[in-house]
């Protein structure tokens, strides 16, 4: 039997604040470093393409975190880099603008028959060949006009997922497909407790199987707001077939609801089927669930990085630049980074994403970005922000270079203490060895490069009245930004 081609339609979005301070808007939860050193997005798109026929692997992500997921994915097989198609939003709209707009790009350029399976960037599978063989059943209702989800036996009572009720088998020979009766929301823990047990609801995982026919119909049907606001914008968009990096339109994009695939589609479709999944599944939406993928100690602690803990029980200690000590406590989590601590008690872990709202009505950058932050030359990191001047650490990797900018209310003095810099600075270009500087005014049309093999370390100090970063204007960007 031939291999049916199915299009992995990957959905990276949201902020993830309830997993702050690792989670933040400017880096969130799909690029969060596992405690294997892997990440939820590279998980996620490697057991896409391990479902035989995948491909094209397509990305709906924010514009701005393109170069983020470009770098995940170059730890995927070369084919599968040269077939992966990214269409970028200027903003979140949520999940139903960004399933139509993935609909509408596989129906021009794959097939309108072809089965699409939406899965979320931020969700962890360990039994792969369960997951697929999830995916054939649901593919092969899908190519039947199907709407499919995914559904999980629930491990145990839980507050923070969606249910899904289910009827009877649709198939003798996939027992395992059922009819979905309803969709439930999240539900009070009496609720819970009678789904846990019941035999017939299923923890919805938010994962999907459609065709692009199948789904746009269903949309013209039950969302036509969706469906019309993501033609215009899909129109809008280039028609070379070998574009791969597609930028939505901000004015088109705006037009679109607000609305997730569930509340506009799924829950008003008839004929809607859930395949059981044989997996394990998580969407690791709190700490405590990241807590879980680390082993406990014999006091049911669970500890990454340096940590002392004394007296301390049922705990989970999460440390990146320091060595973090407890004495006497238990049932908290606590997450200490560069430039920001989470002590939290493991009953109020829902509460985390208060903090961000919190930071974020304070105008603290802590809310949106780390102290080191990813760009597509390289990183760079605030080692002291005080008014008036500003110290970073920057490095660029090796041939890249960062964009022909100036700034109109900072100087900047970078000394170069690994490496080899070259400097443009107006008409004059220079090369600038390791223990050398260089001074650019206000002003200046600048750039920094790095032309050798190795990377390049810089450390730059920001002098002026104003040192936000949208003090920028680029005249030339290999990057296209």
């Amino acid at each position: 039997m031939p291999t049916r081609p199915i299009v992995p339609l990957i959905l990276s979005g949201g902020a993830g604040t309830r997993l702050w301070p690792l989670s933040r808007e400017a880096a969130p939860k799909p690029f969060m470093r596992l405690p294997d050193g892997g990440t939820l997005l590279g998980r996620t798109a490697a057991r896409a393409l391990a479902i035989p026929g995948a491909g094209p692997l397509v990305t709906v992500t924010r514009d701005e975190h393109y170069f983020a997921t470009r770098d995940v994915y170059a730890g995927l097989p070369a084919a599968a880099q040269e077939r992966s198609v990214f269409l970028l939003e200027p903003f979140g709209r949520n999940t139903a603008p960004a399933v139509a707009i993935g609909a509408l790009w596989t129906a021009k350029h794959v097939g309108e028959d072809v089965p699409i399976l939406v899965l979320a960037a931020d969700h962890l599978i360990h039994d792969v060949d369960a997951f697929v063989a999830a995916v054939e059943r649901a593919a092969a209702f899908a190519v039947a006009g199907r709407l499919v989800t995914f559904g999980i036996a629930p491990a145990r009572p839980e507050t923070g997922y969606g249910y899904l009720a289910c009827g009877a088998p649709q198939d003798d020979a996939r027992p395992q497909v059922v009819a979905v009766d309803r969709f439930i929301e999240k539900p009070p823990r009496a609720d819970a407790e009678v789904y846990a047990t019941s035999g017939r609801h299923l923890w919805n995982a938010g994962m999907f199987c459609f065709t692009p026919r199948a789904i746009l119909a269903a949309m013209d049907e039950h969302a036509p707001a969706v469906a019309q606001a993501a033609r215009r914008a899909f129109a809008l968009l280039p028609s070379d077939v070998h574009q791969t990096r597609l930028e939505l339109d901000p004015v088109a994009f705006d037009a679109m609801p607000d609305i997730s695939i569930d509340y506009a589609v799924m829950e008003k479709a008839s004929g809607v089927v859930a395949v059981r999944g044989a997996f394990d599944w998580s969407d690791v939406g709190s700490w405590r669930a990241v807590g879980d993928l680390v082993a406990p100690d014999d006091e049911g602690n669970r500890r990454h990085g340096e940590t002392v803990a004394i007296g301390t029980r049922d705990t989970m200690i999460h440390a990146e630049d320091r060595v973090v000590a407890t004495v006497g406590v238990r049932d908290l989590v606590i997450v200490d980074t560069a430039d920001a601590t989470l002590v939290a008690h493991r009953d109020h872990l829902q509460q985390v994403k208060d903090v961000v709202a919190a930071l974020k009505a304070r105008g603290h950058e802590s809310w949106r970005t780390h102290r080191t932050v990813a760009r597509p030359w390289g990183a760079y990191t605030v080692l002291l922000d005080a008014p008036q001047f500003k110290i970073k650490r920057i490095e660029v990797s090796p041939g890249a270079a960062l964009s022909l900018q100036r700034h109109r209310h900072r100087s900047e003095h970078w000394v170069v203490v690994q490496g080899r810099a070259r400097v443009t600075c107006g008409d004059a270009v220079q090369e600038i060895a390791r223990d050398e500087s260089t001074f650019v005014p206000a002003g200046s049309t600048h750039r920094l490069e790095n032309p050798g093999e190795d990377p390049l370390v810089v450390i730059e100090v920001q002098c002026g009245d104003y040192l936000g970063e949208d003090d920028i204007e680029r005249f030339d960007d290999r990057y296209g930004r």
